[in-house]
């Protein structure tokens, strides 16, 4: 079993499935220090020990005072929906300083300016107004070592110790060097990448093409049409990812391909489940409104295709998923489009 240093704790925000598996993950090398902003949960969690339907680790202390948070941890990993992440590093800017290291585990993106009809004919989205969460981060701080958490992390399958890895990536050799030694186990290696935005773009856009994976499921359909799926969203990811700032390579490592195999293959995936549950008729509002976790990918088809539509990228996958979504598009009928969609080129990113 690991050591555990005598060091200054490190922070966690978030009391979702993610934010506890890496709060226990942490434990095993330094105290830690968990935030969730509901008091009477935390009480609860406290008295319990469990989060998320996870024991914690005796060395992780609970609070719902970030001011407490930010003054005891040099590091913090906020890890929560990227529905409120601006609105998060809003509320702690005012405790954080330059000291600061701040290594995010969310999957989403951010819309500077809200938007409300972000695919109107005319008027889609730019990279301009469309933001990572490190890049929140930097709108919204004076935090500038930052790094993210991406790769195949299935929250249920990290808390029961099976064998994983990670990526932190970050343009600071200090930030990678600092989440590996704080994360890595027996059970759990931790790989560097100074790519931030192509990295975060990755674990992003995958969440797009698990949804897809799902229906497939939902369809009843096999492995050949999933490798199909999985192969082509890889080239849609890339196309993507490059207009919008990543390089090819964080594409196909463990952030990318990595993490797209896992959640486009797991019954664990929320994304996957969003696309099962359309598949076998259910409609998005009521998906949205029964499950208890953020699916990051269904804001994701939204932005995404706003994008490509900007940036006229080809996205078929992200545009038919858009129309099932929301434009009332069976999924038979989407399948039947991208079967018969004009690739002549397997690879022509390289």
């Amino acid at each position: 079993m690991t050591s555990r240093k005598t060091n200054r704790p490190v922070g966690v925000i978030g009391l979702g499935s993610f934010g506890t598996a890496v709060s226990n993950l942490l434990a095993r090398n330094c105290p830690v220090i968990l935030y969730g902003r509901n008091r009477e949960q935390v009480l609860e969690i406290r008295e319990t020990r469990i989060s998320s339907s996870q024991p914690l680790d005796s060395n992780i202390k609970l609070t719902d005072d970030v001011e407490f948070l930010c003054n005891s941890c040099d590091i913090i990993f906020p890890v929560v929906p990227s529905s409120g992440f601006r609105q998060l590093m809003g509320m702690i800017s005012s405790f954080l300083k330059p000291y600061h290291i701040l290594i995010h585990g969310t999957k989403g993106f951010d819309i500077k300016d809200d938007r409300e009809n972000i695919n109107q004919e005319g008027s889609f989205l730019s990279r301009n107004e469309v933001r990572t969460m490190s890049e929140v981060i930097m709108e919204e701080s004076v935090v500038v070592r930052i790094g993210c958490l991406a790769g195949p992390n299935l929250a249920q399958e990290l808390a029961e110790g099976q064998p994983s890895a990670t990526v932190v990536a970050s343009r600071f050799n200090e930030v990678i060097r600092e989440g590996q030694r704080l994360l890595r186990s027996d059970l759990f290696q931790v790989y560097g990448s100074s790519d931030l935005i192509g990295v975060e773009l990755s674990g992003v856009l995958k969440n797009i093409i698990a949804i897809a994976s799902g229906a497939i499921s939902g369809l009843g359909l096999g492995e050949n049409s999933r490798g199909l799926l999985i192969s082509r969203g890889m080239v849609e990811m890339i196309y993507l990812g490059r207009v919008l700032g990543g390089n090819t390579q964080a594409f196909i490592g463990l952030a990318g391909i990595g993490d797209l195999v896992t959640t486009c293959t797991s019954q664990l995936s929320r994304n996957f489940t969003v696309g099962y549950r359309l598949a076998k008729g259910e409609s998005i509002e009521n998906i949205i409104r029964t499950m208890e976790e953020t699916a990051e990918g269904i804001n994701t088809v939204k932005i995404a295709r706003s994008l490509a539509k900007y940036y006229k990228v080809r996205a078929p996958i992200t545009e038919k998923l858009y129309d099932i979504m929301f434009e009332g598009l069976s999924p038979k009928t989407a399948l039947q489009y991208l079967m018969k969609y004009p690739f002549n080129v397997d690879i022509d990113f390289l």
